[in-house]
């Protein structure tokens, strides 16, 4: 068997809707692969699926449904809910799979597939790999798919079981009472669960970016447009904000100065709070190469350490499991608590950084301080293919020059997206001052070999 994932990226399988392979007659068949691979072999029948608020995920969920049945499973439709929840209730059923239909950060147009195992847990590189081999034998289906509902609700038993599992987590007297939260769900899966968790919690809630239409998903808002509530906030001083993703696996946060905190940063938090009282198990944090040299500064200052893993949350929950440690994340805001949850959530991330707040009385602007930050520039550029970087002579040539200039003070990361057509560029540095040129020595001959 070939070890090169057809379909598969770092995060499931994703593309624009209506060009290949993100079309209803190959969700269909993916639907018709995992009854196969997950429902024949698990002693139960039963699929749990979910969606974000994206149109096309009507359509994407009826196909699916359909290839399912095809396949002899039975199907479960959780309706609107983040990613977690969707792994959570794939255990509480004992279901042999879950599958979420989302292309989580990405713009509306595009979409894609998650499939989780019983134990709620993402599939590991084999199984991707027997699965797109079922996928490739699976016949084509007949006739259209018309969903039979086009509403952005949610399964309310579902809806429940993830709030009150989250809820769990927390101390029983934890209580955000006077607290102003502003959340901005991004028009997606979270666009009912957070601001309902905040206001169950009494605190006082602002919500934006929670009118989904099927199309405004991560529209100049949510995580990857923190702007939005920063604005809020500083409009608004004393307000702590939360801002997911399309599929609410993500979390940034803005302290009350309306300033943005990523994901190195909160788990930098978390962290050193866990390493000062409870413990930190195994007192090890798992992250990527791309988080912030910061972050080892801050976790080594609490007694901990920080072990690094490739790119992808997929590669964090590998090192995570292998080595029986409970917190790891991404700079991006994906972090996973594996003592609550086998899925990465922004809103159990939000609690356990409010239970931090809470616990030792100090504002989020001041338990940032934890953490310092080491200037980085991260570039995409979208590419036309992904040629190995080893093959432009190039391109390696200026990587080695901007390393060396740094010497021991800095570092240069190039990779290519596991979901996107895009290269991504990391520099890292004690200043900031020559970043922007770094960067434009190493990018000017890659766009010449593959940019677009």
């Amino acid at each position: 068997m070939s070890n090169t994932r057809k379909y598969f990226g770092t995060d499931g399988i994703r593309g624009e809707f209506g060009r290949a392979p993100m079309v209803p007659e190959f969700a269909w068949r993916c639907g018709r692969a995992a009854a196969e691979h997950f429902a024949s072999r698990q002693g139960s029948p039963l699929v749990v699926i979910g969606r974000d608020t994206r149109r096309s995920g009507f359509i994407l969920e009826e196909a699916l449904v359909s290839g399912l049945r095809a396949g002899g499973a039975m199907v479960q439709r959780l309706g609107v809910l983040p990613t977690a929840a969707i792994s959570l209730v794939t255990i509480r059923r004992q279901a042999a799979a879950g599958i979420m239909i989302s292309a989580s950060h990405n713009e509306a147009a595009d979409n894609g597939i998650k499939f989780f195992g019983p134990d709620g847990f993402k599939m590991d590189d084999a199984a991707e790999l027997a699965l797109e081999q079922l996928i490739d034998a699976s016949p084509q289906p007949h006739g259209s798919f018309q969903p039979e509902a086009s509403t952005f609700g949610a399964e309310l038993e579902a809806f429940d079981c993830y709030l009150n599992t989250l809820r769990a987590t927390l101390p029983a007297s934890f209580r955000l009472d006077g607290r102003a939260i502003a959340v901005d769900a991004a028009h997606g899966a979270a666009w009912e669960t957070t601001p309902q968790m905040m206001k169950e919690l009494g605190a006082r809630v602002h919500v934006v970016g929670a009118s989904p239409d099927g199309s405004n998903i991560n529209a100049g808002c949510g995580s990857l447009h923190p702007g939005l509530l920063a604005g809020y906030i500083r409009e608004n001083p004393g307000t702590v904000g939360i801002c997911h993703d399309g599929d609410a696996d993500r979390l940034i946060m803005i302290d009350e100065n309306g300033m943005p905190l990523d994901g190195d940063e909160l788990m930098a938090v978390v962290s050193a709070h866990a390493l000062d009282g409870r413990g930190l198990k195994n007192k090890t944090l798992v992250a990527t190469v791309m988080s912030n040299l910061g972050l080892n500064e801050a976790v080594e200052k609490h007694g901990g350490r920080v072990e690094r893993t490739a790119v992808g949350d997929r590669y964090v929950l590998e090192a995570m499991r292998a080595g029986g440690h409970v917190l790891g994340g991404e700079q991006s805001g994906h972090i996973l608590f594996l003592e609550h949850l086998p899925s990465g959530d922004g809103l159990l991330a939000a609690l356990q950084v409010l239970n931090v707040m809470v616990e030792t009385g100090l504002p989020l602007r001041e338990l940032r301080k934890i953490m310092p930050k080491y200037p980085q520039k991260l570039v995409g550029v979208k590419v036309r293919e992904k040629r190995p970087l080893e093959a432009m002579p190039a391109v390696m040539e200026a990587v080695e020059k901007v390393e060396e200039a740094m010497g021991p003070k800095g570092r240069v990361l190039l990779r290519y997206s596991g979901t996107e057509n895009l290269a991504r560029l990391l520099l890292e540095y004690a200043e900031a001052a020559p970043l922007d040129e770094w960067a434009e020595q190493i990018l000017r001959p890659l766009r010449s070999e593959i940019g677009i």
